[in-house]
């Protein structure tokens, strides 16, 4: 077990909000983003390998999406993938570019998208708070060898508290802000 890392805990907070924003550039909110997708993931020369690295992702229009295949023998496999990822999109192949027009959102889907956001940041709260539990951990174990006071080590665990609560209500501002934005309030 290393030894408590204040920095390190920071980084790594930060890095499960920055990945739940990432997540949330996902979801669409009725407008082409070439961000929407970035989940996707394609099976070719045997290996999964994201989107961006088999095609090239472009918004020709505010309601279409274009993805151009580099190599025409994963046409297919592209075109699978964005159907099974379920973005409720239906992908119409043309040679070797593929459109996605981007279809006006229902309320159930909006309701869909809402929760989807949701569980993201459900995601996020859990690896934050898994962030501050290797903080604890590091903090007793210091305490143990004898390289931490027990105020020392309270004092620190405070101070890993507040930043956990920090976290996590970053998580919460940025997913209720996308709801909001899906859901058109």
């Amino acid at each position: 077990m290393a030894a408590y890392d204040k920095a390190d805990l920071e980084r790594r907070m930060a890095g499960s909000v920055d990945a739940l924003k990432h997540d949330l550039a996902g979801l669409r909110t009725g407008r082409a983003s070439t961000t929407l997708l970035d989940p996707v993931t394609v099976e070719v020369y045997g290996a999964n390998m994201p989107l961006n690295q088999v095609a090239t992702v472009s918004a020709p229009e505010p309601r279409m999406l274009s993805v151009q295949v580099w190599d025409k023998s994963n046409v297919t496999p592209v075109d699978k993938a964005i159907r099974s990822a379920g973005l409720g999109l239906n992908p119409i192949v043309d040679g070797q570019n593929i459109r996605l027009p981007i279809p006006d959102l229902t309320e159930d889907r909006r309701k869909e998208l809402a929760k989807l956001a949701g569980q993201y940041a459900e995601k996020a709260r859990i690896a934050a708070r898994n962030v501050r539990r290797d903080g604890m951990d590091s903090l007793k174990a210091d305490e143990k060898k004898g390289e931490l006071s027990e105020d020392e080590r309270k004092r620190l665990e405070n101070d890993v508290q507040k930043l956990t609560d920090k976290t996590i209500a970053d998580i919460d501002a940025a997913a209720q802000a996308k709801e909001k934005e899906i859901l058109g309030q």
